[in-house]
């Protein structure tokens, strides 16, 4: 059985369970029986990495792969808005990426300006 037929009987066995005042949110066009949920919910995953990261030295933060996040957290924010249906859990995410991935790159330049401000004396 591949895993699109245990995705759909997974589903089935759920809508029969599902509590009525959760039904909006269960039949929503960007609800958890869609792609528009679960992307969103794992990427949750770089946030939190994002967040452990402070912990980690300056001198070993990638500032090009910390810009690149902030780039595309702000592309797919803006992007989760103008889809139909807006896609606010992608948005949300989105900003918290932008905002780990900004904070980090500008962690990363600060020491790189640092080192360049030693050399110099």
């Amino acid at each position: 059985m591949g895993s699109v037929a245990v995705y759909r009987r997974a589903i089935l066995y759920l809508d029969k369970i599902v509590p009525q005042r959760f039904l909006p949110l269960w039949h929503h066009p960007a609800g958890p029986k869609t792609i528009f949920f679960w992307a969103p919910a794992f990427k949750w995953g770089l946030v939190i990495a994002g967040i452990s990261d402070l912990a980690r030295p300056a001198e070993k933060i990638s500032i090009q792969q910390s810009s690149s996040l902030a780039v595309t957290g702000v592309i797919w924010s803006r992007y989760s808005l103008v889809i139909i249906p807006k896609n606010w859990l992608g948005f949300s995410v989105n900003v918290f990426v932008a905002l780990s991935g900004a904070f980090q790159a500008i962690r990363g330049w600060r020491y790189q300006q640092s080192i360049k401000g030693n050399n110099k004396m």
